[in-house]
């Protein structure tokens, strides 16, 4: 295999993902998005796939644009979290994976510190990143 076997259809992908610079706009974050659910939606089944290191790249992509123009606010663990239960509509009994209702009530008066257990339940319910919670 020669470097033109690789070139000549990267540059096709390049082209029609537009990879080898941060995207550009809302539009291109758009397409972006539009081509990881297709990928999921047509090869889902079958995570051993190549078109999953291509969309691997095309995640590290979404995730910088999303982390530069919709950054998280820079909120301590216990802040964060009662915004999170509230725009979830979530009470603090509703957090088992967390701990008892008192447990919460600890941590979102700060008496209590999130462990990474806690931190790893709270970024998957909320589908937030982990960092998130860093303060």
């Amino acid at each position: 295999m020669s470097m033109m076997d690789i070139l000549t259809p990267w540059a096709a992908v390049n082209d029609a993902l537009g990879l080898g610079a941060p995207i550009r706009d809302a539009a291109h974050y758009g397409e972006l998005l539009e081509f990881v659910d297709e990928a999921f939606e047509r090869f889902g089944a079958d995570d051993a796939h190549p078109v999953f290191g291509l969309v691997s790249i095309v995640a590290d992509r979404i995730r910088e644009y999303e982390a530069r123009v919709h950054p998280w606010p820079d909120l301590a663990p216990a802040a964060l979290l009662r915004e999170l239960m509230a725009e979830h509509g979530v009470l603090q009994g509703d957090l088992p994976e967390v701990g008892t209702q008192s447990i919460v009530s600890e941590l979102l008066a700060g008496k209590r510190r999130l462990n990474l257990r806690q931190v790893k339940a709270l970024a998957q319910r909320f589908s937030v990143p982990m960092e998130a919670f860093a303060g």
